[in-house]
């Protein structure tokens, strides 16, 4: 309350001038067939700042009006600072939740949901609409003489929206339940749609606005129209792109990829391969939409000469597969940005979550370390996928089978997945180690790796390190430096991250983009901002560490080699022609490369701060033993006959050594 009157105070003199506007505004008759409906104000995307939410009472502090945001998420064990709505201190028909614009603004309607709660049912089922241009004098919304009585929600968590008869301009809005679910209490997430009125005089609405430069794509697209939109990122850089299918979702819509490289389609020796993901959970569709801008943006900017694009273009060869989960997408998408709720089209269409559909490789490599088979009986790399996963009666989703092709196909050195819901970057492992165990650090053998990864992406988001940034839910990864390993968070088995890095070479991380899984369209400019950086500087760090060749003496390939750092229990393996990609933070290493059937080969590596990763290349030569075998498996396995002359020399020099 102290804070919102110094606000107020700062804010007199425009205050009394936006009054002076309402004045003319309010009795300005508004052109139905001009009336559109506003976006939302930004409750749930934070733009609606703590500041300018108040409420008749409050329950307590972590039901307080801060907390009546739609789409808000409670903790599993709530508690007196984050719960999951606004809840009044008194059950009546005199409470109320008021948003304050700061400016004036053209209301066009209202979202409700209920409270976010394992334990509790509470929710508003009618309501009121009160607007005020000063926060004294009140005017409620009619339906011709009478109050306008707004029909709310039928249970805690899908929205609903109430669409004005009329837009109404103001400063202030008030929404007043009036009746609520029997056994319980007033609780409301809310979101306001309103169009800012003009007023260049606003020094608080021009502060946060965040305008983009980039001439792209700002919408959301359907399946067809995101097909369509990478056909023609396609035609204008032909060149550069080629866009291929790794599979089929469950409904039959082709998983598509685009593929950034001057020279598409191959695989270039020595060149390193990325990948970005999105869309996973269908209804976190601001990743998918960042994949859409990202494709737009490096087709232009390369056809520009932007050196910074043609060097990563030119240098690696990056993958971009927009929507892992199309069903799913489809389904909010059907429902829109503001009434998908938090879970519709999260799941594939046989009700699977794809992102934690990845055989549990963890446990298998654990239980072998705790029976100390690494290395005799078991590798600490290439975990092999168990037979059960792999039949047909398994619970697996045709995308998590089309993924893990795409994955074992293509030498992927580093990947991220964009998902929604939060900001903040994890890095496995996802699974903690104690059994039992919801939350507990557990990394991996190179935690320092991921560490310095994640950080790449987070400290070079608008918002993801901001000390002072709200928390999206009940997290303050801030705190963090906008970074969490995955198990400290919550514990998942078999997700992608974990499996990526124990099946393949590929070190996976997650971005949670954005606390607002699906924003509006209006949005998606500030989100590129928000993300743009963080999307380039984090591909380019697939050229950290060392990479190389591993050959034989005639200087061919050696395919499937093992390539171990020494101190690091996780080795890695090199693609079809014996290239090989080593992540590593700066530092001195003690690297061997060893092949079945070759002898090894050891060396120190430096890596140094600057951008690019450093040359380690080895040689190795068969073995006597792997030569004699190849001797032997030529003539058919049988005791190869010496010469008369050659037999009878051997058989004198071993009676001369006495054996």
């Amino acid at each position: 309350a102290t804070m919102s009157s110094v606000y107020r105070n700062l804010t007199l003199i425009q205050s009394l001038h936006l009054v002076n506007l309402a004045q003319h505004y309010l009795h300005m008759p508004i052109c139905h067939s001009h009336y559109i409906e506003c976006p939302p104000m930004g409750l749930e995307t934070l733009k609606i700042d703590d500041f300018q939410l108040h409420a008749s009472t409050t329950k307590r502090y972590g039901l307080g009006a801060h907390r009546g945001r739609l789409n808000i998420q409670a903790g599993l064990y709530e508690d007196d600072l984050y719960d999951g709505a606004w809840c009044a201190g008194r059950d009546d028909p005199l409470q109320w939740f008021e948003v304050d614009a700061r400016r004036l603004t053209k209301f066009t309607g209202v979202i409700t949901q209920g409270r976010s709660s394992l334990w509790s049912s509470d929710w508003v089922t009618s309501y009121k609409v009160m607007v005020s241009n000063d926060s004294h004098t009140w005017i409620t919304l009619k339906n011709g003489s009478a109050d306008l009585i707004f029909s709310a929600n039928r249970e805690k968590e899908i929205p609903v929206r109430n669409i004005f008869p009329t837009p109404v301009v103001a400063r202030y809005i008030r929404v007043n339940p009036r009746s609520w679910f029997n056994i319980g209490n007033i609780c409301m997430r809310v979101e306001i749609l309103g169009c800012p009125m003009p007023d260049p005089n606003n020094y608080y609405h021009r502060r946060n606005e965040v305008i983009t430069t980039d001439d792209l794509d700002f919408r959301h697209h359907s399946y067809k129209e995101m097909r369509q939109l990478m056909k023609v990122v396609n035609e204008m850089c032909p060149n550069i792109t080629r866009i291929y299918n790794i599979g089929k979702s469950q409904s039959g819509l082709k998983l598509y990829a685009i593929e950034l490289s001057d020279n598409p389609g191959e695989h270039e020796v020595g060149e390193p391969e990325f990948r970005y993901a999105a869309g996973s959970h269908g209804n976190e569709v601001l990743g998918r939409e960042l994949l859409l801008l990202l494709m737009q943006f490096m087709c232009l900017e390369y056809l520009s000469g932007n050196q910074r694009i043609r060097h990563l273009v030119e240098e690696t060869r990056i993958h971009l597969l927009p929507s892992v989960n199309p069903d799913g997408y489809e389904k909010a998408f059907e429902v829109g940005s503001e009434l998908s709720g938090w879970s519709l089209g999260r799941w594939s269409n046989d009700g699977i979550d794809i992102h934690h559909n990845f055989p549990d490789l963890n446990s298998i490599l654990w239980e072998a370390e705790a029976k100390k088979w690494i290395p005799r009986k078991m590798f600490n790399h290439h975990v092999p996928i168990p037979e059960w996963y792999q039949s047909k009666n398994a619970s697996v989703a045709v995308e998590t089978r089309a993924l893990i092709a795409w994955m074992e196909k293509i030498p992927f050195v580093l990947g991220g997945n964009l998902q929604g819901g939060e900001l903040v970057v994890t890095f496995p492992y996802d699974k903690t180690r104690s059994q039992g165990v919801t939350r507990e650090q557990t990394p991996t053998p190179d935690d320092h790796v991921f560490r310095w990864l994640a950080f790449s992406y987070a400290s070079t988001h608008r918002l993801m390190t901001d000390a002072n940034r709200r928390v999206c839910h009940t997290e303050d990864f801030a705190k963090e430096d906008g970074t969490v390993n995955g198990a400290s968070w919550h514990t998942a088995a078999g997700s992608m991250n974990d499996f990526s890095y124990l099946h393949t070479n590929c070190f996976e991380l997650s971005m949670y983009v954005g606390c607002d899984k699906f924003p509006h369209e209006s949005e998606l400019p500030e989100e590129w901002e928000n993300n743009r950086e963080s999307l380039l500087v984090f591909m380019e760090q697939v050229h950290r560490g060392i990479k190389g060749v591993v050959r034989d003496l005639q200087g061919r390939g050696i395919a499937n080699a093992k390539v171990s750092v020494e101190g690091i229990s996780h080795d890695v393996r090199t693609a079809a022609d014996g290239d090989y990609w080593r992540l590593l933070n700066p530092g001195e290493y003690r690297v061997t490369a060893r092949a079945e059937g070759y002898s090894l080969s050891s060396k120190k590596c430096e890596v140094g701060y600057e951008m690019g990763a450093t040359r380690c290349d080895f040689t190795i030569s068969r073995t006597n033993l792997s030569r004699i075998k190849e001797i032997m498996e030529k003539f058919n396995k049988q005791p190869i006959r010496l010469p008369v002359r050659q037999l009878q020399a051997r058989r004198s020099r071993e009676r001369r050594m006495g054996t």
